[in-house]
């Protein structure tokens, strides 16, 4: 992912701000982690360089290097304090106490355990850990050279994680649909009309919800495993921003939730 993606972000989610009341507050701390997020990834690039190299499936997950992260976790967390919620941020200074030895444990833990949400014993330190390796998962995302995939998965091809957000595309006369990983960001082709969570096929058992509000943000639920995701719509709104605008479309998460439907991946904001 090119640096300007994370401005892109930034820009969106001053511009939601905005528009979205209801959701100013996340998505002004959300605009701080993004910042934090493109300069850790430019530490990243600037350490290791912008060559890119060929990588199995799911091998990305093979790749933690403590000698560069570990340098770099006690000043994020000391600049999340300065931004975050209360909760976050009194969690933010209890780590920071913590020794390196404890730092190392906690993002290897997350890393290892393909940031499937709580992987750890406190939800707020998986949040804390996949708020910091994020940029570096992209960072090696964008530095892999991508293999034509003869399938659709579930997960994400380059490190396993469940996707984060859907995205509608124009293709033709119609739209094709993606996934974005909520890890690396990684975006892969999934099929329209087929569950990312359990594989459901069947369209009677795939329900669909759109708001006035969102017009171009679409709930895809599925009757058969309960689960749901946001998919961002671009041929509705091509300036949208699909990890951006499905953090701040909260009321559709109430939706769901008020008719039993379960969240396939969280955000980084919890939701």
């Amino acid at each position: 992912m090119k640096p300007s993606k994370w401005d892109a972000r930034i820009r969106r989610a001053e511009e939601l701000a905005s528009s979205c009341p209801f959701a100013s507050e996340g998505l002004h701390f959300y605009k701080h982690v993004t910042g934090l997020q493109k300069s850790l990834y430019a530490k990243f690039e600037a350490a290791c360089g912008s060559q890119k190299t060929t990588r199995e499936m799911g091998a990305l997950r093979k790749e933690f290097d403590p000698f560069l992260l570990l340098p770099l976790f006690p000043s994020f967390l000391s600049q999340i304090e300065d931004h975050a919620p209360a909760p976050l941020a009194q969690a933010a200074r209890d780590l920071r106490a913590r020794d390196a030895q404890r730092w190392q444990q906690l993002l290897t833990e997350f890393w290892q355990n393909r940031a499937e949400s709580p992987p750890l014993s406190e939800p707020v330190e998986a949040l804390l850990s996949w708020t910091f390796l994020q940029p570096y998962a992209e960072y090696l995302a964008d530095r892999t050279e991508r293999e034509p995939l003869h399938a659709t998965p579930p997960e994400c091809p380059l490190c396993l994680t469940k996707p984060q957000v859907g995205v509608l595309r124009t293709e033709g006369d119609g739209a094709k649909r993606s996934l974005i990983c909520a890890l690396c960001a990684n975006e892969w082709e999934y099929r329209r009309i087929v569950c990312p969570a359990c594989g459901e096929e069947d369209v009677s058992k795939l329900a669909v919800y759109t708001s006035q509000e969102f017009g171009h943000v679409r709930v895809e639920a599925c009757d058969t495993c309960r689960h749901y995701i946001k998919t961002v719509d671009l041929t509705k709104n091509g300036h949208a921003v699909p990890v951006v605008d499905e953090l701040a479309t909260i009321p559709l998460n109430l939706w769901a939730a008020e008719h039993g439907y379960t969240k396939l991946r969280t955000n980084l904001l919890g939701l």
